[in-house]
Parts: C-alpha cells; structure tokens; sequence
C-alpha cells in the first residue's frame, strides 16, 4: 500500500479532502452544540430534567463502534462524576437472544451517528417496554433510535460524508458531558473554551503530517492510556485501523502492564495519552517501561510527557480532565488522515465500509 514519495501534495489532497474538512470543522461544531446547551427549554436541558425527575440507580450505554467509544467516555463520567454504576450493553443478549431484563430505574443512553442500526433500536425499544428511561444521543433527529427514546439529543453537527466518524464522534462526547454534567447540576462550564482550545491544537496539522512519515510503514501499533483518556485510545486505534489498513491495538495502561506488554518491541510503534489528571499520572508506571524496551512512542499529552517521549503534540494548558478527550483525538484524527495518504490510501472512503453498519 505504500505509496511513491514524489506524488504531487495536490493529488493528495484531493485524496482526505472530505475527512480533513471534516476535522477542521470540530471547533466550530463545538459552539453550536455550547450555544444550544444554554437554552433553557432546549431538548438537552429538558432531557436533564427528566433524568432528574426519574432518579436512575444505574446507566447503561448502547452503541456500536465509534460511537460506543463515545458511550464509553460517559460511562467513565456517569461513574466517576454521578457516581451511578454503569455498563455497556451487548446488543445481542435482547436482538438474537430474546432476553428481557428487569430494567426499572435504568437509564439506558443510545448513542449513534444515524439513528439506523436496527440492533440499537430494537435494544432501545425492548428496554423502554422493560421500564427503563430512554434517551437518544444521534445526529439524526428523525432516526428511528430518536423516535424510540423517550428523550433525543440531536449533536446536529451536519453531514458527515467521509466514512471515518471524526466531527460526529466529538460531537457526541460533548453532547454526553453536557448532558451528565447538566444532570448533577454543573452549567457546562468546563467546555466553554474548547473551541479556542480545538482551534489552536488544529493548527499543527504541519507537524502532525511531518510525524505520520515515520509510520508509514509499520504493519501494526498500539494505543494506550487509562481514565477518561481510554476511550481515546481505542477510537485511535478504530481511525488507523480503519483508514490505513494496519494491525492496531488499544489497551488500558494497566492492563498493557500485564501480558501485552510483552509484544512491545522497537519495531512496534505505542501512541499513549497523557493527559493533565488522574488518568495521565496513572500512565506514570507505562512510560518507563516502555522506554526500557526501546518503543518508539507517540504521545498526546502534558508538555512533560510529550517531553519524554520519542515524538508527540502537547494539549493546551487548563483543560480539565473530563473534557480532554475532546482535545486529545484531534491529533490521532490528523495521523491517520496523513497516514492513510501517504501509505497510497483514501481515507474518505476506506475499501470494504460504508458510512452506515447495519447488524441485527
């Protein structure tokens, strides 16, 4: 898949036009979806106060690839900031096994791009006639998922016409927070400079691009972080997977501490988040050793930590941890982007996907 190195810029880009767009777009989709959340009698304030009026004991999320990283950065809020228990739902124990679970005093959150996957709906529809509370988070008003939720959050973020999910997926994260932080009384106030933040953190898609050259011919990589920064990782590791066709790896940094560890090796490339919170102290007991096994590593994150690392892009300074991830996916977005371009592919329009997964 690698591509001649004297290919003209031009015809690269027209290659990635769609998705770099599409990335470069996020900032300005960020202050609508912040403008919105001020409404009083919006649909998010009013989806809050129905969470509130219900009073759940335990959230579950339902969702399907990118989304469910989405799904899985609230999972980490609803527990850490709610302090509910949650969990992610397996679509298949209620559409191929017919299960019907007791779901009184659940919140139950579906969270996806179009609204259209038939096994996301029907979850959605089996757990409301069990009793749960439903809502919606999608980018389709009019879906069928919206239609079946008791309550929908439209991220309204426009069309998204590459197949990799870049804008739709912050777009749900900030929906997320915004909803969760509304829900235990918190006015958003965390988010409001992320546009600023989004901005700035773009402009170094130079830098980024110049990085991709060294990856352009691994065959495989890992991705790594801990707290809110995991679902990071793991959307990293979709984006490359997805749009340059290489081998690619997500674990929690504690668990990469255990047997994975061992396939680490100069010739496997690690892209860590080390973000400014729990979650990147935590990665403290990650970088040493990945050092002592000579990893060429990539790191979003604090200065120090991109300091450490063999190459990296630091986050903005004051970005509080539970709105990070925001940041911290910009970067990976842009890798596999340049990625993808210089290892001869289109990342627009992956071989073999489509924009919509249908699955039952």
């Amino acid at each position: 898949m690698s591509q001649d190195r004297t290919e003209p810029s031009s015809e690269r880009a027209t290659r990635g036009a769609l998705m770099g767009a599409e990335v470069a777009e996020q900032p300005d989709v960020w202050a609508r979806l912040l403008d919105r959340a001020d409404q009083p009698d919006g649909e998010l304030a009013a989806a809050a106060a129905l969470i509130g009026r219900r009073r759940p004991r335990f959230v579950q999320f339902v969702a399907r690839g990118t989304s469910d990283h989405a799904a899985l950065y609230a999972k980490y809020f609803a527990e850490i900031v709610l302090q509910l228990p949650c969990g992610l739902v397996s679509p298949s124990t209620m559409t191929a096994y017919g299960a019907e679970p007791d779901l009184t005093d659940v919140l139950m959150i579906g969270v996806s791009q179009s609204g259209g996957s038939p096994d996301l709906v029907t979850t959605l529809e089996r757990a409301r006639a069990q009793g749960a509370l439903t809502v919606a988070v999608t980018n389709n008003p009019t879906s069928a998922l919206a239609q079946a939720a008791e309550a929908q959050i439209d991220i309204a973020v426009g069309p998204e016409k590459a197949v990799a999910a870049t804008k739709s997926y912050t777009g749900q994260l900030l929906a997320l927070y915004l909803l969760l932080d509304r829900v235990r009384g918190g006015d958003g106030a965390a988010a409001r400079r992320l546009p600023e933040w989004g901005t700035a953190l773009l402009g170094r898609d130079d830098d980024v691009a110049e990085l991709a050259q060294r990856y352009r011919f691994a065959s495989r990589l890992v991705t790594t972080a801990r707290g809110y920064s995991y679902p990071t990782a793991s959307e990293a590791a979709l984006k490359l997977m997805e749009t340059c066709y290489l081998s690619a790896q997500a674990f929690s940094g504690a668990d990469l501490l255990h047997g994975p560890l061992a396939m680490i090796d100069p010739q496997v490339p690690v892209l860590t988040v080390v973000g400014d919170g729990i979650g990147g102290r935590a990665m403290g007991q990650v970088l040493p050793r990945l050092s002592e096994l000579g990893a060429d590593v990539f790191c979003v994150g604090t200065p120090d930590a991109v300091a450490a690392a063999t190459v990296g892009i630091a986050l903005p300074d004051g970005v509080a941890e539970e709105v990070s991830p925001l940041l911290e996916i910009l970067p990976f977005q842009q890798l596999a982007r340049h990625l993808a371009l210089f290892r001869g592919g289109d990342p627009d329009a992956p071989r073999g996907l489509k924009k919509v997964t249908e699955t039952l």
